[in-house]
């Protein structure tokens, strides 16, 4: 199976390693170590040395009760990373709901838009159509994310019901209006939305009954890297707690592996290093 994106094709028969690049002061796990353009840069030069198949750079938190950026000042954020990013010779993916940041890193050579909002999400103030801007593109690669909600309420108020069932559903009909609109399925990745608004049992049935999301006929990301889920499994620190953030590296890429065995194309990651390692053991096996 091919990923078709702007410049590069990328081959799935194997699972690829996206790292992730927060240009941000307060992601969830390592908000403000990246913020500045040049230590951005510095981090994605150093987990392409880690073993990164694909970058995924972002400049707006998404985790539970984030409050949303100006465009302004995404755009600040995110360009000059992608600027240079993009002659890294790896394929570049922006993680953004934007359609104006999306027309303007595709401009620049971006690779991939990877979007939590699954193009849903529509600026009052902007006439650009977030599925128009995608569609346009004669090549560029998308991932389309489940999301219940949003940010700001998405854990206040969780999932109801037969989370595999609709987050299937709901990620078949976004990639069908997509392909409507002339995009290819070939430039089209899905993603179950690990910890976007699903309780901690949720999460890890779709983990349990991932292959179901893959009878679609899309390629799957899987993002379970330091995860608030992977700290609520009963596993404690030395000091009875539960996992910090920092602590979540064995769990994360514990999942990771298991995702990655039941068929995810994709594993978007903080800690690539490890996940290559877990990677090739996976791959020994087979």
């Amino acid at each position: 199976m091919i990923w078709r994106t702007s410049r590069f094709e990328i081959d799935l028969r194997e699972p690829r390693v996206m790292g992730i690049v927060n240009v941000t002061p307060d992601s969830f796990s390592d908000g403000g170590l990246h913020g500045s353009t040049a230590c951005a840069l510095r981090h994605c030069e150093q987990l392409l040395l880690d073993g990164a198949d694909i970058l995924d750079i972002g400049g707006e938190s998404s985790r539970p009760g984030a409050q949303p950026l100006g465009v302004e000042d995404e755009l600040a954020r995110v360009l000059p990373v992608v600027r240079d990013a993009v002659t890294l010779g790896v394929p570049i993916s922006v993680d953004t709901y934007k359609p104006q940041v999306m027309q303007a890193v595709l401009d620049l050579g971006a690779d991939i838009i990877n979007d939590i909002w699954a193009l849903r999400w529509q600026d009052p103030c902007c006439s650009l159509n977030a599925q128009q801007v995608v569609a346009a593109h004669a090549r560029c690669g998308v991932c389309l994310m489940h999301m219940h909600l949003e940010p700001q309420t998405m854990q206040v108020q969780p999932m109801h019901g037969d989370v595999v069932s609709q987050v299937l559903t709901f990620l078949e009909l976004s990639a069908l209006d997509l392909q409507a609109l002339g995009v290819e399925k070939t430039r089209i990745m899905l993603d179950p939305g690990i910890g976007f608004g699903k309780t901690v049992g949720q999460n890890f049935a779709l983990l349990a009954h991932q292959t179901e999301l893959l009878e679609i006929g899309y390629p799957l990301l899987a993002g379970w890297s330091r995860k608030s889920s992977l700290a609520g499994m009963g596993v404690h620190s030395e000091q009875g707690e539960e996992l910090s953030v920092h602590q979540r590296l064995v769990p994360s890429v514990a999942a990771a592996l298991l995702a990655a065995e039941r068929g995810a194309s994709v594993l978007r990651v903080h800690d690539v290093k490890e996940t290559v390692q877990a990677l090739h053991v996976l791959a020994a096996i087979r």
